[in-house]
């Protein structure tokens, strides 16, 4: 049965590309060493503040690597992704998960996003904007390929799909 009524919220059953948990590691490994960086050199140069400034250094930077070393594999186990002729559905998240689900009679626009790192794992975002007032959802960690192939697929199912998506 097509339309909203077959809507239900159910676990989606892809899961994103592999290489993801190495984007997810990069980027977080990124966002921890410029700062740790800038305290470092910081210390460096002001002798009197030395400790002050190498001592949140060294915390941070232990936590950016716990925290790179235990959350990209588990947001791989947790982050689902699927399409069907009705809705997206989308899971994320791993201390707060969150259970989106976008019928397709709602879906407003479908874009693919590509950063410099994302393109340097060969990988992309679709963002799935609906008429909702929760935001786009966005199924991040999609092979590049893949995710214009996901783009071309709703576009044609959006297209097909009767309501005004308001």
């Amino acid at each position: 049965m097509r339309g909203e009524s077959a809507v239900r919220l159910r676990p989606p059953r892809n899961p994103v590309e592999k290489r993801a948990v190495t984007w997810w590691r990069t980027r977080l490994l990124t966002t921890t060493t410029v700062p740790v960086l800038v305290l470092v050199v910081l210390g460096l140069l002001i002798e009197p503040a030395r400790f002050w400034l190498f001592l949140p250094a060294a915390v941070l930077a232990a936590v950016g690597l716990a925290c790179t070393a235990f959350f990209p594999p588990w947001w791989y186990r947790v982050h689902r992704w699927e399409v069907t002729e009705d809705a997206v559905y989308v899971r994320t998240g791993a201390l707060w998960q969150e259970w989106r689900i976008a019928p397709m009679s709602r879906i407003q626009t479908v874009d693919t996003s590509r950063g410099p790192l994302e393109q340097g794992f060969r990988l992309a975002t679709v963002i799935v904007t609906t008429a909702s007032s929760h935001g786009a959802i966005r199924i991040e960690g999609l092979d590049h390929e893949a995710a214009a192939g996901l783009a071309e697929r709703l576009t044609a199912i959006t297209q097909a799909t009767p309501g005004d998506a308001t």
